[in-house]
């Protein structure tokens, strides 16, 4: 028996002395007993609730008997897809397909299927037809409602619908777990729970909704796409547990697919309960002769102290799916968890982090959120922080005063992002100087993201401006405590708004600065985020303004070369951008020009490979070409849209507001896509620059 751990196989269960589970969960990840991972925290919070649960992880989808290894559960089964969307964890932006994945044994990618949930869903009903099916995790939690399928091209039904489950439960999901449980073993039907907040149904008799609001129909909003703009405004604005409504959307054939609201953020009470549960804080030991799950690597010695961002950041879903208010963790159970990681046998006395989503919010927004919620159609950061808004660090600083203290513990580092524009927001300097003094592990990562205002503007960003200052603000701090630690700018191409006009911006900002990041994130249009809704319609729901959207894939190809103009892979698509931007002033030789003139160019290419040829040296250094005209092994480089974005580890060139120095970076990867939506990974995001390899788990951007 694996002592510790949940079932995963009959033996298992048998020893346990569990005659018939009551609920079997299925999920597209390994399993990793860790409050990381959303199937472990949603199956000990309904064994601390007296329910019992068995696992089925990564069963063969091609198998029906794959899911009936416990027979037929007492309640109902449970199904995720994992703690990343299975489409993002398949295919890099570019369509290309991964060739890893952290969250399956090994990193051997293939053990899910594309679209997980509705493939899971679908095999359980072909062999149990009438058992309860909840689905849940960032996956169905980003695709509750109609939504624009990036992979496919198309504009989907609702995956309650196509996954043929009963219930839908979104968002983190510990409270509407229980309250399902509870309503199942009283005997209420499924089709019955209709009550229970942060859940969706579906009903063909809507007359039960009570004050609910009618979005446009799936059929409207599929022939015009302005409907879908105006549907996802509507549920933008509904997010909320405090003013919130209930939404309903009308499919064919009188179907109805209802959406209650959010549910209540977790008390910090309830949020130490659900981290005391007694974990394993480890993948199943069957994994070990496989080599163990990579993802629990970058989460083994880090506190998530935090869930929920009021940033809102265009192309995050964090709001759809943990929501805008910030809930948060104790200084005890922070401590006590720390405890643990201290007495771990690998443990070298380094907390890799201490955060969330965004680290450095440790309260909501104002004190006003936990009475009347947040505010519809406004935004805490953007455009400019609003007078509400208590930018206070004081609690986070004194937390990580007391890990620092704590025997055993050498370092405390934060490495899941900063909110650079929240940190100078706060009038007390105390938490920067100390971040810079303590807490940064030589470099420090940020997600400006672009530097064209207007562009900025479509990302929910701040503009330019701050970023600059912060810059300033940081360099200060390191002159005066005798540092040379450095920033990890996040950029991302192609974001809906960027013409090539703004892409060149981008280039000669790059240009001054002497920084030439080596992998680039290409905007991945993930369901639920307002930044994919553009892409999708062309208009920006908030205003409703028309927007430029980059769909070309050569002019993406262009815009991301731009990032990169050294790297002489790029130069025809940098020329070419540059050609049709109308900025043939930057091919030359003077010091503003990006690239040079390609007859130079090759003169040069012809030089350099007689000298290496008197001097018996290889024709063919980094960058250059053989004489076959084949590139040099040294040469490649991953240049667009298919990076995760994650730890780095290496020779890396960063950036102190001006100067372009080498650096060494160690630290960690959560996503976004999304964030780092625990029980729910974030979606992709952008890998810093570096010499070394990129690795590590998907994480939310600042």
């Amino acid at each position: 028996m694996a002592e510790g751990f949940l079932p995963i196989t009959e033996e298992e269960m048998k020893q346990r002395g569990i005659a018939q589970p009551d609920f079997v969960y299925v999920t597209g990840d390994a399993y990793v007993d860790h409050p990381s991972f959303g199937h472990a925290v949603i199956s000990r919070v309904l064994e601390a609730h007296g329910y019992s649960v068995c696992l089925i992880p990564q069963p063969d989808w091609k198998d029906e008997k794959s899911i009936a290894r416990f027979g037929r559960p007492r309640l109902g089964f449970l199904v995720t897809a994992g703690n990343m969307d299975s489409m993002v964890n398949h295919y890099y932006v570019s369509g290309k397909r991964r060739q890893q994945d952290a969250y399956t044994p090994g990193g051997v990618p293939g053990k899910r299927p594309d679209r997980a949930t509705i493939v899971y869903g679908n095999l359980i009903r072909r062999t149990y037809r009438d058992v309860p099916i909840i689905i849940g995790g960032i996956e169905a939690s980003l695709r509750r409602m109609a939504h624009y399928d990036y992979w496919s091209g198309s504009f989907r039904r609702s995956i309650l619908l196509d996954s043929q489950a009963d219930l839908l439960s979104y968002g983190m999901g510990e409270k509407s777990i229980v309250e399902i449980a509870d309503a199942l073993d009283s005997g209420i039907a499924v089709r019955d729970i209709t009550f229970i907040p942060g859940t969706v149904y579906k009903t063909r008799d809507p007359s039960g909704v009570y004050e609910g609001i009618s979005l446009p129909s799936y059929t409207r909003m599929k022939e015009d796409r302005r409907k879908y703009a105006e549907s996802f405004l509507i549920q933008h604005n509904n997010t909320d547990p405090f003013n919130g409504r209930t939404l309903m959307e009308e499919y064919p054939n009188g179907v109805y697919v209802v959406q209650n609201p959010p549910h209540p953020p977790l008390t910090t009470e309830e949020m130490d309960d659900v981290y005391a549960l007694p974990y394993a804080r480890a993948c199943h030991p069957s994994y070990d002769k496989l080599g163990g799950v990579p993802a629990i690597q970058e989460v083994q010695f880090s506190l998530t102290s935090s869930r929920g961002c009021f940033g809102g950041c265009s192309f995050c879903a964090l709001t759809f799916h943990q929501g805008r208010i910030v809930q948060v963790r104790s200084h005890e159970s922070l401590l006590e968890e720390a405890g643990q990681l201290v007495c771990h046998p690998d443990f070298k006395g380094y907390i890799h982090d201490v955060g969330g989503p965004t680290a450095n919010f440790r309260a909501p927004a104002c004190s006003q959120q936990l009475r009347r919620g947040v505010c519809k159609g406004r935004q805490c950061l953007f455009p400019k922080p609003c007078p509400s808004l208590e930018a206070d660090h004081s609690d986070y600083l004194e937390l990580l005063r007391k890990l620092r203290a704590l025997p055993g513990v050498k370092k405390v580092f934060i490495r899941s992002g900063i909110r650079f524009d929240y940190l100078l927001a706060d009038p007390d300097d105390t938490f920067f100087r100390e971040l810079v003094e303590h807490h940064v592990s030589g470099q420090l990562k940020v997600a400006p993201e672009h530097i064209s205002d207007a562009v900025l503007c479509r990302m929910g960003k701040p503009e330019n401006a701050v970023y600059e200052r912060f810059v300033r603000k940081y360099r200060q701090f390191n002159d005066r405590l005798g540092k040379k630690q450095f920033l990890v700018p996040y950029l991302m191409s192609s974001h809906p708004g960027s013409t090539l006009k703004e892409a060149v911006e981008l280039a000669e900002y790059l240009r001054d600065l002497g920084y030439m990041p080596e992998q680039v994130q290409d905007f991945y249009p993930t369901p639920s985020t307002m930044s994919t809704v553009m892409y999708y319609t062309q208009i920006d729901p908030r205003d409703n303004k028309k927007v430029y959207v980059c769909q070309n894939p050569h002019e993406k190809a262009m815009q991301r070369a731009l990032i990169q103009y050294r790297n002489p892979k790029n130069y025809d698509l940098v020329h070419e951008a540059l050609i049709k931007a109308g900025r043939e002033d930057l091919i030359g030789y003077g010091k503003e020009c990006l690239i040079r003139p390609r007859k130079r160019l090759e003169e040069d290419s012809r030089k350099k490979r007689k000298n290496a040829e008197r001097q018996g040296k290889p024709a063919h250094g980094n960058g250059e070409r053989t004489r076959n005209g084949k590139a040099s092994p040294k040469s490649k480089m991953e240049t667009g849209g298919g990076t995760k974005r994650g730890t780095v580890s290496g020779k890396q060139t960063a950036i102190t507001g001006g100067k372009a120095k080498r650096g060494m970076a160690s630290g960690k990867q959560t996503s976004v896509t999304g964030g780092k939506a625990k029980g729910g990974t974030g979606l992709g995001k952008q890998t810093p620059v570096t010499r070394g390899k990129a690795k590590g788990r998907a994480v939310s951007r600042k």
